[in-house]
């Protein structure tokens, strides 16, 4: 049986800036319909790329520290006890948390799950797909947001030539 707890010091994400220890414990509470992390933010770092979901409402709590928030085109600074609500949406209600404190920034974020996901990076203009399989396999897939095609691309505009 799975301990019905988790530590911080389990999972460590090392990715320079996006740096952070981030404990994911949804499934193992039995959680089904909302995601659940806790997340510590070390000085100078924030947790993933500037961002909006499609999909997904994330909401977070902060425990510990300070920092600041992007959110759309406006910053604002952020502290223990302040709750974050991030909607859906476009680079309107994009949102990232950088810790630009001198301690650790700690937070609880509550996201609502979905089985298929867009977000979309306005910084770095990539756009993410994800969606999940029910037997297994599942789609992540990351494009730069200036790549389009036709509907039609690479299909065959005559009939199938059905010689069976």
């Amino acid at each position: 049986m799975t301990p019905p707890f988790v530590n911080l010091a389990d999972d460590v994400e090392d990715n320079g800036y996006y740096s952070s220890r981030r404990a994911l414990f949804s499934a193992g509470i039995g959680a089904r319909q909302l995601g659940y992390n806790l997340t510590e933010l070390p000085p100078g770092s924030a947790q993933c790329p500037f961002h909006s979901h499609r999909a997904e409402e994330e909401m977070f709590l902060i425990l510990e520290g300070e920092g600041e928030l992007r959110f759309g085109t406006q910053r604002h600074r952020i502290r223990a006890h302040d709750v974050i609500a991030c909607p859906t949406g476009g680079a309107e209600v994009a949102h990232q948390i950088i810790n630009t404190g001198s301690v650790p920034l700690r937070y609880l974020a509550v996201s609502t799950l979905a089985a298929t996901e867009v977000c979309e990076y306005p910084d770095s203009q990539k756009i993410g797909v994800w969606g999940a399989a029910t037997h297994g396999g599942g789609l992540r897939k990351m494009f730069p947001a200036e790549t389009s095609v036709d509907y039609y691309h690479r299909e065959p505009l005559a009939a199938p030539n059905d010689d069976a």
